[in-house]
């Protein structure tokens, strides 16, 4: 795992590239890379945005050269339109968006801490607003669903080893679970036509019994994330098309005591 320095070096660096393009206003660090730089350890990822200068935004989200040219990308996940979840070939783990200024008024996020900044950029444009959360139309598609698994195993696992149980437990045992059984549709058909459209969980086992035999080895409790972990990344691998690089990450994880 990269060490917290490796992490801020990493967070420098990209802020540096950014610059170099030319294109961008602001590199903003969020999380325990943000306001919270007391939380940050091994096992944290690099939240960021990217503020890139009206009408570029699309060259930074279509064109990842400017976080390749630090080091090799392993795993790349398109999560939102705005942005990925990136995982470095040197185990860096990193989830970020690109907005131009305007839109900051209209998302959701906690206060961050500029990495780097233009002179001219507006900081007053980074107090977070309360505003209504946003769908987009990326999300809900099984390529989606499977990065979205993937990806909360890898960070809930990184909880766990980092002590936080009850987050790590929810990220493997909740949130990736709940992935999972959306993906169920694409394997086999309902045995039922009573589906809840807003609550996937109701009446599973009577409709997905052939997928819902697997569910004590998904979810095996507090004591048993790693477990846990492994059989839900197992059966995923099982059923779709993994990269291996964050397959490999995961499975690390799953090992290590």
């Amino acid at each position: 795992m990269p060490t917290t320095q490796q992490l801020l070096a990493r967070l420098d660096a990209i802020g540096a590239s950014l610059k170099d393009t030319g294109e961008a206003l602001a590199l903003l660090g969020l999380g325990s890379v943000g306001a919270d730089t007391e939380r940050l350890d091994e096992y944290s990822d690099l939240d960021f945005f990217v503020i890139a200068r009206p009408g570029v935004k699309a060259r930074y989200i279509d064109n990842l050269d400017w976080l390749a040219t630090l080091c090799p990308l392993a795993y790349v996940f398109r999560n939102t339109v705005d942005g990925y979840k990136v995982l470095f070939e040197d185990g860096i783990f990193c989830e970020f968006a690109v907005f131009v200024p305007q839109e900051l008024r209209s998302i959701p996020f906690m206060r961050g801490r500029f990495i780097w900044k233009d002179a001219a950029f507006d900081e007053s444009l980074t107090v977070p607003q309360p505003v209504d959360q946003r769908t987009h139309p990326i999300e809900g598609t099984s390529e989606w669903h499977l990065g979205e698994a993937l990806t909360n195993l890898y960070v809930g696992l990184g909880r766990v080893h980092r002590g936080e149980v009850l987050t790590g437990t929810r990220f493997i045992q909740s949130y990736a679970v709940d992935h999972l059984l959306a993906l169920t549709k694409t394997l086999v058909t309902t045995q039922r036509k009573d589906e809840d459209p807003f609550n996937m969980e109701r009446r599973y086992e009577l409709r997905y019994p052939q997928v819902a035999q697997y569910l004590p080895d998904f979810i095996q409790g507090y004591e048993h994330n790693l477990e846990s972990a492994l059989a839900i990344v197992e059966f995923l691998t099982q059923h779709f098309e993994v990269a291996p690089a964050i397959l490999a990450a995961i499975r690390e994880l799953c090992v290590r005591r």
